[in-house]
């Protein structure tokens, strides 16, 4: 027979879990969407981007600069879909968005998504809502993004020749970029059109 002493107790934590957060339940269900990848020709699209913001509660165009800026690639919403330039592998998507959850989602304290972002002057900082922590965000240099647009394959640029290499080729310099041109001389100013960029190094041919 139950004694007096377990019905208040019982009651007491009937009452308890009635009081918790909704968001409290909802996080035992988080779950972000594998990203579905498909390749189109010459485009990359990720076709349940609209699902993935929905679990993660963020703007559509937050995550997408966060994915163009740090696949390095450009690319567009079209849709709930967003389509990619290039090829871009199933895993590079998905490395990309498990960064932006831990990083734009996940409190840092209590490990919970039921977080906002909130601005401070210049400073981004991460709330959550179950446990009231606070953490400043910390947003990565566009290095990639600034790379793609110093150098582009199909480009043309005017260089100068610093300097020539064992092979005879003329290396010149732009930005972070050596770009190796065969048929140029130390010295010379040259316009160039870059055949092919791997990396911080391109390869250009002479323009006539």
């Amino acid at each position: 027979m139950a004694t007096k002493a377990s019905f208040d107790y019982e009651t007491l934590l009937e009452r308890a879990k009635k009081k918790l957060p909704q968001t409290l339940e909802s996080h035992d269900r988080f779950q972000v969407p594998e990203p579905d990848v498909m390749i189109e020709g010459k485009t990359t699209v990720l076709r349940n981007f609209g699902d993935i913001v929905d679990t993660l509660r963020r703007e559509p165009d937050h995550l997408l600069g966060y994915l163009l800026r740090e696949l390095g690639t450009a690319g567009a919403l079209e849709g709930r879909r967003v389509v990619f330039k290039g090829k871009v592998s199933t895993a590079a998507v998905a490395d990309r968005i498990k960064d932006y959850v831990d990083e734009y989602v996940l409190c840092s304290e209590c490990n919970r998504p039921d977080t906002k972002i909130a601005k401070e002057g210049r400073i981004l900082i991460l709330v959550c809502e179950t446990c009231g922590a606070h953490r400043p965000v910390h947003v990565r240099k566009q290095v990639k993004a600034e790379k793609a647009r110093e150098i582009e394959a199909g480009q043309v640029y005017d260089l100068m020749i610093e300097d020539v290499g064992k092979k005879g080729d003329g290396i010149a310099r732009k930005g972070e970029f050596i770009i190796y041109i065969p048929g140029t001389a130390k010295g010379s100013q040259v316009r160039v059109m870059i055949e092919k960029v791997s990396g911080t190094v391109a390869f250009g041919k002479r323009e006539s």
